[in-house]
């Protein structure tokens, strides 16, 4: 099963590169052209020009700023081999959480061995752009994020005891999301957590043009007989799956520029697998689909302007084992399933090539963003959707499926630039 090991973590000198809190950023893809900006006007030394590099050549860039800065001693490579245990504190939805893991090098496995786990479709284009940073740097500016299932949550027990001290690193961001980093040496201690991950299958919840970034990357190192090793293993935060901390926000869709789009016909189709209800107030959206989102129903909000929007609640669960027999149970049962086949598809012709390219479909985390794009018409209807359950996100990586894209966002993101992993 999964492989753990520790690693010389690549680290900021804050002595020498400035305060940590303004030199780390949130994940690259999530980041806006005004925002990379902003974060290099308050310190040019932030790692966003590492992981996201601008210009004519950006993964030369990046290569020469990665060597000029270990020159320089902005970054520095720990002396022992660690593993980094490390804690997000937030609030969210009226929430306030936390959660830990550890963050370690894993040993690359295909996905058809079982042993590491997608959940979802992934796109080329992001992955040939990570691919040619891995080429430039050799490095994982940023980790993974992946779950495992531990039923006795010894692991989790054994993080706690090992990070009972003051943390070695701690920030809040613009989030106000608390971030802390605690660095253990000890090999014994490393040895056993080692142990613990042996029988461990892995899931990735957050990551996956990274994980097969790195595949793609270690196959060009064996062919081209470069690497000591390294090259075999990347940069995973790994959590316990039934950690109570974690929070696995929804993801609405946006739909646009639908040439035949007609409010009135969509939802007198929807009357054959929904019960259609009028509400009178937006703001209550959320709150019904929780309510149901707790009785174990499949529903959905849908918003066309104005102050009221129409409940759509599914009727017959079976009819999506009807309509795609071939998949599992799991997948099935997902509300993204149930959209996109009942709705997205059937009724709007959004197929899953248009869906990939986002020709008719966008996507956001935020209620209010979804709202907001009808009323000034950037988007012609929204759907507001509950959450994925982390246990769907594990039956349908178990059955060797995906979900599709943007069927989950974990919050908060893990951010970048408290630990780097150099491959070689």
């Amino acid at each position: 099963m999964a492989e753990i090991r520790a690693f010389r973590g690549l680290r900021f000198r804050t002595d020498t590169a400035g305060k940590i809190e303004e030199l780390v950023c949130p994940p690259y893809d999530i980041i806006s052209e005004e925002q990379r900006k902003n974060y290099l006007e308050k310190n040019p030394n932030n790692i966003i020009r590492l992981e996201l590099p601008k210009g004519e050549q950006p993964y030369e860039t990046a290569k020469a700023t990665l060597e000029e800065w270990l020159d320089k001693g902005i970054l520095k490579q720990d002396d022992k081999e660690a593993v980094y245990i490390y804690e997000e504190e937030f609030s969210v939805n009226q929430i306030h959480a936390k959660f830990k893991g550890c963050i370690v090098g894993v040993k690359l496995e295909e996905f058809s061995k079982g042993i590491v786990l997608p959940h979802e479709e992934t796109l080329s284009k992001a992955k040939e752009d990570r691919f040619n940073l891995m080429k430039a740097t050799n490095c994982n500016f940023s980790q993974i994020y992946s779950l495992y299932m531990d039923s006795e949550h010894s692991i989790t027990d054994r993080l706690d005891r090992l990070s009972e001290g003051t943390p070695d690193i701690e920030l809040t961001d613009h989030e106000d999301v608390t971030h802390r980093l605690w660095i253990v040496t000890d090999a014994k201690e490393i040895q056993q957590l080692c142990q613990d991950f042996a029988d461990k299958k892995l899931y990735i919840a957050d990551g996956h043009h990274r994980y097969e970034t790195a595949l793609n990357y270690r196959n060009y190192c064996h062919e081209n007989g470069i690497g000591n090793g390294g090259e075999n293993y990347v940069m995973m935060m790994l959590v316990d799956m039934e950690h109570p901390g974690l929070v696995v926000l929804p993801t609405h869709r946006l739909v646009r520029d639908l040439e035949s789009f007609d409010k009135e016909k969509l939802l007198t189709a929807c009357e054959e697998y929904f019960s259609v209800t009028e509400e009178t107030d937006v703001q209550t959206a959320e709150s019904k689909l929780k309510e149901l989102y707790d009785e174990g129903k499949k529903a959905f909000a849908f918003y066309s302007g104005g102050e009221s929007y129409h409940l759509l609640v599914l009727k017959d669960e079976n009819v999506i084992a009807k309509l795609l027999p071939e998949k599992s149970k799991a997948s099935q049962g997902l509300d993204v399933t149930v959209l996109h086949t009942l709705v997205l598809e059937k009724i709007f012709g959004i197929d899953a090539e248009n869906m990939a390219k986002q020709i008719n479909l966008t996507y956001t985390k935020l209620f209010e963003e979804a709202i907001e794009s009808v009323r000034n018409g950037k988007a012609q209807c929204a759907f507001i959707l509950n959450p994925t359950r982390v246990t769907e996100i594990r039956d349908v990586a178990a059955a060797g499926e995906k979900m599709p894209q943007k069927s989950t966002y974990f919050y908060p993101k893990l951010i970048t630039g408290l630990v780097m992993n150099r491959l070689f």
